[in-house]
């Protein structure tokens, strides 16, 4: 069974955060990275500006800088995942990876056409047309972003 961490605060609009500004006490520390790892932990995905939910309207802002320290304190031993990707945009999700990301939870980047059609069309059409219409989007969504972090074809 695979484990995942989250050290530090990945706040967001789940816990009523909507600006990132200022949450630079929730970030992953280094401290807090040598104590997850030593925990046998398979994935830790640090707080770096990342957010759960929506960002303000500055959208996201990420401390790469703290990321980087982070991946070489690990050094290896275990994957980075990132949480928290509502609204990013191809090339910052492209710099993700380029930093060393290698695990990376869409949600609603993948979700939120599924529920659009869902709700514009629910009594227009037959359930199983409905839903297959939804499916189809997000099997399109989710090839798109596969494409983009460069995960497409890799097994």
């Amino acid at each position: 069974i695979a484990t995942e961490a989250e050290p530090g605060r990945i706040e967001g609009g789940e816990d009523g955060v909507m600006d990132t500004a200022g949450l630079e006490a929730c970030m992953t520390t280094p401290e807090e990275v040598e104590q997850f790892v030593a925990t046998g932990v398979d994935a830790l995905a640090p707080a770096f500006g990342n957010v759960h939910g929506e960002y303000g309207p500055a959208g996201p802002r990420l401390d790469f800088e703290r990321f980087v320290q982070i991946r070489s304190n690990v050094n290896g031993r275990v994957r980075l995942a990132l949480h928290g990707t509502n609204g990013f945009k191809p090339d910052l999700m492209k710099e993700c990876v380029k930093a060393g990301v290698s695990k990376i939870n869409v949600n609603r980047l993948v979700l939120d056409d599924y529920y659009e059609h869902l709700y514009a069309n629910a009594g227009k059409m037959p359930h199983t047309q409905l839903i297959e219409e939804g499916i189809e989007k997000v099997v399109d969504l989710t090839v798109r972003w596969m494409e983009i972090c460069g995960s497409a074809g890799q097994a």
